[in-house]
Formats: structure tokens, C-alpha cells, sequence
């Protein structure tokens, strides 16, 4: 075997490394995926042909190798160490007073104390060793002294670097040691945990609560192939041993251990004090649910480390640094009960009563269940102990049972046959997992409709608020939508709190309502997949209500932008005789029911260019805007995409100006816009 053979297998494994550094943890690339494919492929093929030169640490190893029979202990070269706990910001402020004292008693009261503020990952600690800059232990943190050898599976890992430094060419401030003991965090992405998880409910596979079980449980698996097949990573944060010369402070030792090739979070911050320090924890409770992994709090540091190591520990707790924690997202308590209620599309939904617990710092005693589908699949039963969560606004959610802990008493949760609001039979959809009551003078049904007929985004009758029309329903003057415009100033003076000039109001307000053109008018009608944008694109291809009323479902999914669930909803609404005089009452209170065309302008500025519109405009509507984009020969569609010319944006601009931002799709303000059509307004 020449020489050269061995030369080339240990350069394409540095090579595909420092490739795989650069994809998967620095997010930047710099060869194609088929040039990576290549250079992979062909070190498969030699290490195939040269098996005697084939090692462990090889990148074409990471799909995961032999099973072992159980997990070997390993002691740790120095403590695993827990962290104190502090809650809020006064317990951050109460750890730097007992660390000045103790400062003060050990003759170091002029010590500058400066942090780093470091997220605490809600993964799976593990215990990384590089001898002479090769990975050669992994394990687990166990009880902090002894853990378990999960190299194998950590090997597959594409994020953990095989050999430091990963750039031969890097700037190291220090050598890379001998031996480098380094900490760090196991962890699933939450947008790849969700997919995954999804897709074993979806094999009948028993789902993980959450990411942190099953990051823990992916790395304990006995056969690596299994840990290969799911998409964990990884990030370090701490030096454990060295026997060489490592930086002096916590910002040092990040900097260098990127440099080294590992991966490192992101989100850290240098603090100079602790009123900073303060500033970052309460910026991290509000950005927590932004973050693409779990974080349960904040880690902080005194930045110099050899200050932070000459103030010992508290038991197991190094007196250099505490965990500021965050109020809990998911506790468990016991599902009491379901509710059922009926939202303004019909839908069935079930909602938990559960025993009252404190979650993020509120009191939550209902959360959604989802849909009855959901409910079977995680064999959710009333009685239970379960695991709710509640992520920032997010509504509180049950996530799933505790199995284990049942004693026979619990109860499955059937869906139901009727409607639990006014009794008649419920159905579900082909293909759908919502069940759904079709009949429109359904009570707790009719109260939504009216809600979202008349909200600003539909029929815009400002004066007609939740409570009226709760009221309205409870007093049998409304009996369907259309009955609004048939209320009686005489009926309405009897209801108490309705004064003379409250009725005036709301009466002007129903009256100016019929001059809203036809999209919001369908738009207000509720049809299920019938927002705004889709009204329009309907009004814009069939012209009127009645002759959408007339079209096939082959006619409406052949309309750009439209598919068959939308289909098949207009055409089953228009199919039913009661929402056919639903319509005739409209029609008899003077509703627009057909598009006004208006004629375009002389000239035709903006044909065929494509607009996007976000946030609040300085002096026009979003149907203003529209309505202008149209007159000049553009087109307003309802999403960016590679397709879109321009975003025309206002201010509280949202997420479509970032996806607009990374297309490249051009942005325009206002004025820019009345610029580009030749009008100052």
C-alpha cells in the first residue's frame, strides 16, 4: 500500500470535516452539496477498498456503527457541576451582594465583577474528550462524578467536531492542549423535533413529550443507527480540564472554543454589571419562544474565571456563576373534563378543564385539546395526569398523558354525534379531522358569525361589539346574520343600557355597512378558507356572489392561487338551502353583491407587476391600496414569493418583510409608490 493512499483518506477526512463544521454549525458553506457528495463518496470507496485504514472518527461513520450490548460507566476528570437557582431579578441581585461579601471577607473587595450571560439549553448534558485534537470519549453527566460512554452515538453528531482545530488555518490564542475535557448540550432543533415527532405519531410510533426526553433518549440508544436517524445537535459552552494553557475569562474561552471548531450558542452577552445582567434575563424571557431550541433560563458567569474559581462552592454549586430561571412553560396536573364548543365555522372543538396550575406566571385551568383525532392518538382520557404546556401567548395546550401513573378510574374521551350548542347531528369531512355542526341558526355558532361579520376586517360596523351581539342572540331579536339589518330602533330602546344615542350609533353603523363592496361582504359571510385575500381572488375571476353562487368546483380550483379544500367549501356552502336565504334576506336589505369595476386610468404604470402589502400605510386602507395597485394595472396577491415585484410597507411591518428582505424582493413605502404612479396624493 503506497504511501500516498493513507495520505489522501486522512485529507478527505479533514477535508469533509471542516466541510461538515461549516455547514452544520457556522451555516456557511463553502462547497456545493455535490461537490461535498463527491469527496464523501470517494472516501467511502477507499476506506472500502483499505478497510485496515478506516477509524472511527471518520465522517462516513456518522450514519452510526455497531450496537453495544449496554453503556460502560466512566468516571469524570473533574466534577459535573449543578448550578444554584435564582428566580427573578432580585434573586440575580441577592447572588452578587453574597459574592461581594464573600470578595470582601477574602481581601478582594476592589475585584471587578463582569458576567456572561449564556442561555440555559434544556437538553442533555454530555462530557466531550479530545486527546492530542481527537475525539475520543463522550459521556453522559450521570450523577456528576460517573457517567455513561455514549461515544458511538455522540460520533453521530454532525455538529461534534472529530479533530481540533477544524481549520488548520485558524488564529488560536492558545495551542490546542494535549488533553481538552469540554462541556456541552445535546439537543433537539424545536422545528426538526416537531417533524420528527410528527412523524412517529404518524408510523404508530409512541411520540417524546417534549425535546428534552428525547434528546436523552436518543443518545441512550444502544444501537447509534438509531441516533443517526434523528436530528439532534449540539452546543459547548465550558471548559473542563485542560493540561495546557487555556484563556482567562468566560468571553476568551467561547471565542477560542469556536475558533477549536466547536459550536457555541449564539445568543451570549458580555454584561459589566448586574443591572445588565437583569437587562438580558428579562430580554430573554421575551425572546425565549423565538429561539429554535428549549431554554428554561439563563446561565450566568462571572467572566473572570480564575476570580470565579477562588470563590469555591456551596455544597455541589460553584459560587462563580447561577442559573436565572425562567417561570415554568409545561408543569403536569389532572384532566378534570372536556368542554365542547362551537366556533363560527362550525367546528366542534374540545377544550381540557383541568386542576388549576400555575404556568409562566398565570393561573391556567382550561387548554385546547386540539381535535378528537389528537385525542386518540395520544390516548388522552379524563382522569389523566398530563403534561400541559404554555409557550409565551401561545393558548395553553395538553401535550400528552402519563400512562404510567393511571389507576383504572380513567375515562376515554368519545367525539361527539350532536352538537353540544343547539343538538343537531354533527358530521365530519372526508379527509379532515375537524368535526363541524352545518346548521347556521346554531346559538353559540350564530354569536361568532355575528362577531366576524361584524369586525373591521369584514363588514366594519364599529358599534356592534362581542356583547351586542351576545345580547342580541340571548333576546332572540337575531336569528341569522342578515337579521342585523333588520333590527327596529323601538325593539332595541327596550334592552337595558341602550339610550337613545347608543341605538342611533349602532343603527348608522349597520346602515353604512350595506355600501362595503362585494369582497368584504363574501368575506364577512364566514365560508370556511374565506379570508380577505381569498374573497377577493374569487370576486376578482367570477365577478358577483350570484355567479359564484353558479360556479363547479372544476370552475373555482382552476382560479391561480385556489385549491380543492377552498372548492369544495364554497361550493357545500352554496349547495345548502338555508345559506341560500341567508343571502336573499341580504340581498333584500340592499348588500352589494357584485365587484364595481372601476375603469383603469389612462396610463398603465404598474402592469403586470406584482404587490404585497404589510403594516399600516401612512394615509390609505389596505383595500385604498389595493384599489390604487389595480387602477394603475398592478396585482395585489396575499403572500410574498419569488413571484412578488414589490412590498409596499407601512409601519408594525411583520414577517413578510423579512421574507421579502431575504428573496431580494424590492420595498416601497407610500410615497414611493404614489411616485412610481406619477400621484403626489
Amino acid at each position: 500500500m503506497s504511501e500516498s493512499i493513507a495520505e489522501r483518506i486522512a485529507a478527505l477526512r479533514d477535508e469533509l470535516n471542516f466541510h461538515l463544521h461549516r455547514y452544520h454549525v457556522l451555516n456557511d458553506p463553502v462547497i456545493s452539496d455535490a461537490e461535498y457528495d463527491a469527496l464523501f463518496r470517494e472516501l467511502q470507496a477507499l476506506e472500502a477498498d483499505y478497510p485496515e485504514l478506516a477509524t472511527a472518527d471518520s465522517p462516513t461513520r456518522r450514519v452510526g456503527g455497531d450496537a453495544v450490548d449496554e453503556f460502560v460507566k466512566v468516571a469524570h476528570p473533574a466534577p459535573i457541576l449543578s448550578l444554584a437557582n435564582a428566580f427573578d431579578a432580585e434573586g440575580l441581585r441577592e447572588w452578587e451582594r453574597r459574592t461581594r461579601r464573600l470578595l470582601t471577607q477574602t481581601g478582594q473587595e476592589e475585584a471587578r465583577l463582569e458576567y456572561m450571560v449564556e442561555p440555559k439549553i434544556d437538553g442533555l448534558t454530555v462530557v466531550l474528550t479530545y486527546e492530542s485534537g481527537r475525539f475520543v470519549l463522550g459521556a453522559t453527566r450521570g450523577n456528576g462524578e460517573i457517567g455513561e460512554n455514549i461515544t458511538p452515538n455522540l460520533l453521530t453528531l454532525a455538529a461534534l467536531p472529530r479533530r481540533i482545530p477544524i481549520d488548520r488555518q485558524a488564529g488560536l490564542t492558545h495551542p490546542v492542549p494535549g488533553r481538552l475535557v469540554v462541556r456541552g448540550e445535546a439537543f433537539f432543533p424545536l422545528d426538526q423535533f416537531d417533524v420528527w415527532n410528527e412523524g412517529r405519531l404518524a408510523a404508530g410510533e409512541k411520540s417524546y413529550m417534549n425535546p428534552r426526553n428525547a434528546a436523552s433518549g436518543s443518545l441512550r440508544q444502544l444501537d447509534p443507527k438509531i441516533t443517526a436517524a434523528r436530528p439532534l445537535t449540539l452546543l459547548c459552552y465550558d471548559i473542563v480540564l485542560a493540561d495546557g494553557a487555556i484563556p482567562g475569562t468566560q468571553w476568551e474561552r467561547l471565542r477560542w472554543l469556536k475558533a477549536l471548531g466547536f459550536p457555541i450558542p449564539s445568543e451570549i452577552a458580555f454584561c459589566r454589571d448586574i443591572e445588565a445582567v437583569i437587562a438580558a434575563y428579562e430580554g430573554w424571557l421575551e425572546k425565549r419562544n423565538q429561539i429554535n431550541y428549549e431554554v428554561d433560563g439563563i446561565v450566568v458567569k462571572i467572566n473572570d474565571r480564575r476570580l470565579a474559581d477562588d470563590l469555591g462552592f456551596v455544597g455541589k454549586d460553584p459560587r462563580g456563576a447561577i442559573a436565572g430561571k425562567f417561570p415554568a412553560q409545561e408543569k403536569t396536573t389532572t384532566l378534570l373534563d372536556v368542554n365542547l364548543s362551537v366556533g363560527r365555522t362550525g367546528i366542534v372543538a374540545p377544550t381540557a378543564v383541568l386542576e388549576p396550575v400555575e404556568l409562566g406566571g398565570v393561573i391556567v385551568r382550561n387548554a385546547t385539546l386540539h381535535n378528537f383525532d389528537e385525542i386518540a392518538r395520544k390516548d388522552i382520557r379524563i382522569g389523566d395526569k398530563v403534561w400541559v404546556k404554555r409557550a409565551g401567548d401561545v393558548i395553553p395546550y395538553v401535550v400528552g398523558p402519563i400512562p404510567d401513573l393511571r389507576d383504572g378510574t380513567e375515562r376515554p374521551i368519545e367525539p361527539p354525534t350532536t352538537c353540544p350548542a343547539c343538538g343537531e347531528p354533527v358530521r365530519r369531512i372526508e379527509g379532515e379531522v375537524a368535526i363541524t355542526c352545518d346548521n347556521p341558526a346554531c346559538p353559540e355558532q350564530l354569536v361568532r358569525r355575528i362577531e366576524y361579520f361584524v369586525s373591521r376586517g369584514a363588514m366594519d360596523i364599529g358599534s356592534f361589539g362581542s356583547q351586542t351581539a351576545v345580547l342580541l342572540t340571548e333576546k332572540q331579536l337575531i336569528h341569522d346574520m342578515a337579521d342585523i339589518y333588520f333590527l327596529r330602533r323601538e325593539d332595541l330602546l327596550e334592552l337595558e343600557g341602550f339610550k337613545d344615542k347608543k341605538v342611533d350609533r349602532l343603527l348608522e353603523g349597520i346602515e353604512a355597512s350595506k355600501a362595503q363592496p362585494a369582497t368584504r361582504f363574501l368575506t364577512a359571510l364566514g365560508i370556511r378558507f374565506v379570508g380577505s385575500v381569498i374573497a377577493a381572488t374569487l370576486l376578482d375571476a367570477f365577478v358577483s356572489i350570484d355567479r359564484l353562487q353558479e360556479a363547479t368546483q372544476e370552475e373555482i380550483e382552476a382560479v391561480y392561487g385556489l385549491g380543492k379544500e377552498t372548492a369544495v367549501s364554497v361550493v357545500s356552502w352554496f349547495q345548502d338551502e338555508r345559506n341560500l336565504r341567508l343571502l336573499e334576506k341580504f340581498r333584500e336589505a340592499g348588500l352589494n353583491f357584485a365587484v364595481d369595476r372601476v375603469e383603469p386610468v389612462g396610463e398603465q404604470p404598474l402592469a403586470g407587476l406584482t404587490f404585497v402589502i404589510t403594516g399600516t400605510l401612512p394615509t390609505l386602507s389596505r383595500d385604498e391600496a389595493k384599489s390604487l395597485i389595480e387602477n394603475y394595472g398592478g396585482k395585489v396577491t396575499g403572500s410574498v414569493s419569488k413571484n412578488t415585484d414589490f412590498l409596499l410597507v407601512g409601519e408594525n411591518a411583520g414577517s413578510k418583510l423579512t421574507k421579502a428582505e431575504a428573496l431580494g424582493v424590492a420595498i416601497l413605502d407610500e410615497e414611493a409608490l404614489r411616485a412610481k404612479i406619477g400621484d403626489r396624493g
